[in-house]
């Protein structure tokens, strides 16, 4: 189980996305393009994740 928010990463955002790893990468990284116009790679997403579970 993975979960990203928004407001972590510096933005005044709402946006929350969990679930497992493969849906939060999708989800998160398709809202931080379309919404913040940051294309983060999914190496970078992977490693927010990680970052968070420790």
């Amino acid at each position: 189980m993975a979960l990203l928010r928004c407001n972590d990463y510096g933005f005044e955002c709402p946006f929350v996305s969990e679930g497992d790893i493969e849906h939060v990468i999708e989800e998160f990284g398709k809202h931080t393009e379309e919404e913040h116009g940051i294309d983060y790679s999914r190496e970078a997403l992977m490693q927010f994740i990680m970052r968070k579970q420790n």
